[in-house]
């Protein structure tokens, strides 16, 4: 009972938190201008996440002195997390060059697995994999990956807080029906409620949107998460991989189609999947309800088996993610914008 009551006043808190930034944002001119290769039509303030980063963040920090969960995560979520947004926050108001950014998201890739213990024991066809120091290597790519694409897909109104609730939404059921855990299912939720207190703000209609500070640090988050299931359960690391799949899908097929072309790619464009998808529907909100609806419908499904141990992870993963990588293609992810 009291934990219910504690994420229903998270919730409320970034509600609030997210119309103050907004107001801030609007007082201090810091606003997303619409231009050839944005998805909105109008001047929107940005650096509602901040709202998002900050409850998380003291929340967790309530849970660890009440007992409810450990330091050991306490310490990998808020310094990575909290540098990660530091960085965004700074970058919303000041532009940071790229290769800062990505040497700055590198280091809390680092502060992550160092509090953590790196990569466990993969799991793959029925075989424990010790993967040592590469292991550490692939790994923290992982985490910046996810990361930045989690920045690349936050680019139409609701998509990128959806994802999150889903996601976290699925993540909660996949340790409610694990026999090897016990309060992991607490940190997830805590994301959840405290998205959910944004959403108002940036869903059906963004009247505020995350900014780089927000959208790093949930990439970021899920990320770390994926990683502590895999302590868990091994399995339950390929089911996270699973839950993520629309965003590592359109991101990473957009990316290494620019790439392929020799475009810089990290320039700003629309060319996503979802981005093609919004203008051939002529709507945001039916993109972004899709979203929802497939993690929902098809991943966490296919997670579950997988968590379960009736389906190898990494067929799973083949499995999942094969209709997404034909939607990707079907709505031109990473084609030439005309």
């Amino acid at each position: 009972m009291m934990l219910m009551w504690f994420f229903l006043l998270a919730g409320l808190s970034s509600f609030v938190l997210t119309g103050f930034l907004r107001r801030y944002a609007l007082k201090r001119n810091l606003l997303d201008v619409p231009n050839i290769r944005s998805s909105h039509q109008i001047p929107t303030p940005r650096g509602g996440g901040m709202a998002i980063v900050l409850v998380f963040l003291i929340g967790l920090a309530i849970l660890a002195v009440i007992d409810v969960m450990p330091l050991t995560p306490l310490m990998a979520l808020a310094g990575a997390g909290g540098w990660v947004a530091l960085i965004g926050f700074i970058d919303d108001h000041h532009h940071i060059p790229a290769h800062w950014r990505l040497l700055a998201h590198f280091s809390g890739a680092v502060w992550v697995l160092i509090w953590i213990g790196g990569m466990p024991p993969f799991a793959l066809f029925g075989q424990t994999l010790e993967m040592g120091w590469l292991g550490h290597g692939v790994t923290a790519v992982y985490l910046v990956w996810l990361l930045n694409l989690y920045n690349f897909m936050d680019g139409i109104d609701g998509i990128a807080s959806i994802e999150a609730l889903s996601v976290c939404l699925g993540g909660i059921v996949l340790y409610l029906l694990s026999p090897a855990a016990d309060k992991e299912w607490v940190m997830p939720t805590l994301l959840l409620v405290s998205v959910a207190g944004f959403v108002f703000w940036n869903f059906p209609r963004a009247r505020v949107f995350m900014g780089d500070a927000g959208s790093g640090f949930i990439g970021l988050v899920l990320g770390i998460f994926s990683i502590q299931a895999a302590w868990v359960d091994p399995l339950l690391f390929c089911s996270w991989v699973i839950l993520l799949g629309i965003f590592v899908v359109d991101a990473t097929l957009t990316l290494l189609r620019r790439i392929v072309r020799g475009e810089c790619f990290f320039e700003a464009h629309r060319s996503h999947a979802y981005q093609y998808a919004s203008r051939k529907y002529g709507s945001h909100v039916k993109v972004s309800l899709a979203v929802g609806l497939i993690n929902l419908v098809w991943l966490l499904p296919v997670a579950i088996v997988v968590a379960q141990g009736w389906l190898d992870g990494l067929l799973g993963v083949v499995l999942a993610y094969s209709p997404l990588v034909w939607l990707a293609f079907h709505f031109n992810a990473g084609a030439r914008e005309l």
